[in-house]
Formats: C-alpha cells, structure tokens, sequence
C-alpha cells in the first residue's frame, strides 16, 4: 500500500485521488488556523516557494480535533490562509486525524509511524503537558498528536519520516534528500 491508494476530498468536496500526485514529493500536514503552530504556515509557504519546481507537493489538511483550534468552514479557513500567509499550496476540506472519524490516508500515515516525542524545547515541555491530559500513553501510539504533524512522501508514495510540529529543522535537509 502506498499514499498512491487514497482519495480526499478537495475544499469544494471533489473527490481527489493522490495518484495525482505520483513521483511528486508530498508533505501531508494537518493544520489550525488557531493553534500557536499556526506561523509555521510561513515556513511552509517558503518551503513550497523552494522546492515546488523540483517536485515538492505540501498537501494541507485543516483539522479541529486539538483545541477545537480550527473552527471555521473550509472557506474562511482558506481565506486566512490565502490572506495572512499567502499559501498557495493544496488545502484540503478539513478533517479528523485521529478516532473513528479519521480519514483513511490518516489511519494508514499513523498506523505505519510512530511517535519521536516533542524533543526538548520549552514549547515542547509544554505540548506533552497539554497531550498527556487527554492521552496517557500518548507517547506509545502513533495518533497525531497536535496540529502541524507532518508526514514527508517520497516519489514512490513511500512514508519517509514523521514531523511533530515541535520539529521544523530536519524538515527542510528531509526535503532536500527526496528530491
């Protein structure tokens, strides 16, 4: 099974095979309008700006599962991402990550990786704080565990490596080695 094998649905609800995609570098990140990872929109907007001409695909999916941090229709989200970041990469219709709700492609991203931990940073003391009220053994599974998780694909639709969005510094050399 590969990425390759899933359909999601586009912000206008069209249905959208990731075949599409194929021999593209794909970056799937869930995201939130609210959250305090919402600035990392920028770093990814300069990420796509790099390396989009060289086969780099961010995929954007918006998610209200942490924090209820994502509370608008997909198109007011799409509107502040457009407005304030000036994304231009593919934003999907929001979705769920985690539970019986969650998408297939995001049953398959978390049942085929793990979790690497937050690392050590204050906002990363802070986010396994917040994640352990609702999830005491969340460092033992692989659900998402806030917004901004990403998973990097190669051009084989391969799971590459997961990104807890406490970790943007791997993410860019991550890149580079895919392409």
């Amino acid at each position: 099974m590969s990425v390759y094998d899933f359909k999601v649905k586009a912000q206008n609800g069209d249905e959208v095979a990731l075949a599409d995609y194929r021999g593209k570098v794909l970056l799937i990140v869930n995201t939130a309008t609210g959250c305090g990872f919402t600035s990392q929109y920028e770093e990814l907007q300069a990420l796509y700006e790099e390396f989009h001409a060289r086969g780099l695909e961010i995929l954007d999916f918006p998610c209200n599962q942490f924090g209820a941090q994502a509370p608008g229709s997909d198109e007011e989200i799409h509107t502040f991402c457009t407005g304030r970041f000036g994304i231009t990469f593919p934003q999907f219709a929001k979705i769920d990550v985690n539970g019986e709700n969650a998408i297939p492609l995001y049953r398959w991203l978390t049942a085929n990786t793990s979790f690497a931990g937050f690392g050590k940073s204050p906002m990363a003391m802070i986010l396994s704080g917040v994640v352990k009220k609702n999830d005491k053994d969340y460092k033992n599974n692989g659900n998402i565990k806030w917004n901004f998780t990403k998973f990097l694909i190669d051009r084989n639709g391969e799971i590459v490596a997961r990104f807890e969005p406490t970790d943007m510094k791997k993410l860019k050399a991550a890149i580079e080695g895919c392409l």
